[in-house]
């Protein structure tokens, strides 16, 4: 059967026809464009009327719901038909997703995305481009380097600074403590890994920091003593007289720092630590000086806060993702370098695809420079969102989501419900409810069955973290959209639920709460 809007060629004189020329009409090519736009049009139009519906982030969907649903489905047997398909995928998608845009999102360094993101992401998903190899590529090698230079611009790294795009800050960081450990390794005249080089390597990070610096370690054949955690002040910030101290103590040891690795907005917490004494530590000691900005990059674009990074620009390495704060679809993130050379640790040659003879023909490649072979053109989003809006524009959203977070702050430290960690630099916010009556031994139970209960009516979604063994709740603000009557009503209703638990609890009863 022929599809809505599609051209089937015909077929030569003689030619039997078979399922084949069907088949061949679902792909992208010249004679399908006009099923290409009736089918993506349909798309576009359920998502958008999915989104001018959505009156709350969630709708409480547990994994109970959903499994039967999908497991239920024939991959077997396809519906023949796109709008069938989407049809069939708002029942087990599209109604029951999570909703970023939404306003009462607080939960998760997920962004809403900027449209000329979507544009991009539109045309790089179509035309499919491989960035590994400029004859996959071409342009698109020349725009992601383009947007790596501007990158590193925007940190200070100078002249030599190089970098690649990446999936996320799990892979930069990985592929960061990977330039560190062998460039530690040269400096100390070894020339190749061994288990017992290895054993006496060791990563600084911030007690605050992100579990993927411990995951890089354990993927880099390093044990699981090879990450030390150095303490934090008041303010979640790495404490500078212990890193130090730390530093001294393992050269003492005879064990070899690779790398301290400073965060530029921790997850929980939002804090930078102290860049610039950090850098002067390392520069002592001759220490590659990594900073995880996964989450502070927006600083880069803030009309305002910009400072707020000071120090960056003496990193070796650094991690950005775009897609947290310059409001980019997932992935798009990069791992920047201050001395291009150091990518060649990342560096393979195959015959097939980057032989060596490519590099005398001056040939440009990304794929010397990355992890990853086959890699999507995500750097194409953040081009247009620069060409269409301006980094100025993406940096007013970012501080407006800060400013958010701010008056969330405030808020909570007026409250006598909560109680806050303390004041971010960036755009969450740690707390907790506390029962001011009997059932105060009931805090911990409290706070998690509110997130749960929250949760499940789908009114809002807000993220749970540990601080010194108790358990807390977390803002994170990442959607201008967001208004302080939006976090007071989420307040009211996290109180709500945790204050109906501790009195139910102390009284001994087993009703369910209203609302």
């Amino acid at each position: 059967m022929s599809l809505p809007g599609a051209t089937v060629q015909a077929l030569p004189t003689g030619a039997v026809p078979g399922p084949a020329a069907t088949e061949r009409a679902h792909l992208f090519t010249a004679g399908s464009v006009a099923h290409y736009r009736r089918v993506l049009a349909d798309g576009i139009d359920r998502v958008a009327d999915r989104v001018a519906a959505t009156d709350r982030p969630f709708t409480g969907a547990t994994p109970q719901d959903l499994a039967p649903r999908i497991a239920g489905i024939d991959l077997d047997r396809p519906l023949g038909d796109a709008g069938a398909a989407l049809d069939e995928l708002h029942d087990v998608y599209l109604r029951d997703a999570v909703y970023f845009h939404h306003p009462r999102y607080l939960a998760h360094l997920n962004c809403p995305v900027v449209i000329p993101a979507l544009l991009g992401e539109a045309v790089l998903s179509a035309v499919n481009s491989s960035m590994d190899t400029w004859d996959q590529s071409a342009g698109g090698t020349l725009i992601e380097r383009r947007l790596i230079d501007w990158t590193v611009d925007r940190i200070g790294l100078g002249p030599a600074a190089d970098g690649v795009f990446s999936s996320g800050g799990t892979q930069s960081n990985l592929q960061a403590m990977l330039l560190a450990r062998e460039e530690a390794l040269a400096r100390a005249g070894i020339g190749q890994s061994r288990p017992e080089t290895l054993s006496g390597l060791r990563i600084l990070t911030s007690a605050a920091g992100h579990f993927s610096v411990q995951k890089a370690a354990k993927l880099l054949g390093l044990g699981p003593e090879a990450v030390i955690t150095v303490g934090t002040d008041a303010d979640r910030r790495m404490r500078t007289d212990e890193l130090a101290r730390e530093i001294d103590r393992c050269r003492r040891a005879g064990l070899r720092v690779m790398a301290v690795v400073a965060t530029a907005g921790t997850t929980d917490f939002g804090s930078i630590d102290p860049l610039p004494a950090i850098a002067d530590s390392c520069a002592v000691a001759g220490v590659w000086l990594h900073v995880d900005a996964a989450y502070g990059c927006g600083l880069l674009v803030s009309p305002t806060r910009r400072h707020l990074l000071d120090g960056i620009e003496r990193a070796d390495s650094v991690t950005v993702d775009y897609h947290k704060s310059f409001f980019q679809p997932v992935s798009s993130s990069a791992l920047v370098v201050r001395d291009r050379r150091v990518l060649r640790h990342a560096t393979w040659h195959a015959d097939y695809l980057n032989p060596a003879r490519a590099v005398e023909q001056r040939i440009p490649n990304q794929v010397d420079k990355s992890l990853q072979t086959t890699r999507r053109f995500d750097a194409l989003k953040l081009w247009l969102t620069l060409r269409i809006m301006g980094p100025n524009a993406v940096g007013a959203l970012f501080d407006e989501v800060v400013d958010r977070a701010d008056a969330a702050w405030q808020l909570l430290t007026e409250d006598p419900r909560f109680e806050v960690v303390t004041r971010s630099p960036l755009s969450t916010v740690v707390f907790r409810y506390l029962p001011t009556g009997p059932g105060r031994q009931l805090v911990d139970e409290a706070n998690l069955y509110a997130r749960e209960a929250l949760a499940t009516s789908g009114a809002a979604l807000v993220a749970g973290t540990t601080v010194d063994g108790a358990h807390h709740l977390k803002l994170t603000l990442l959607n201008p959209e967001t208004t302080e009557d939006d976090i007071a009503h989420v307040l009211d209703l996290l109180a709500e639920h945790a204050g109906w638990y501790v009195r139910t609890r102390t009284a001994g009863e087993l009703s369910c709460p209203v609302g």
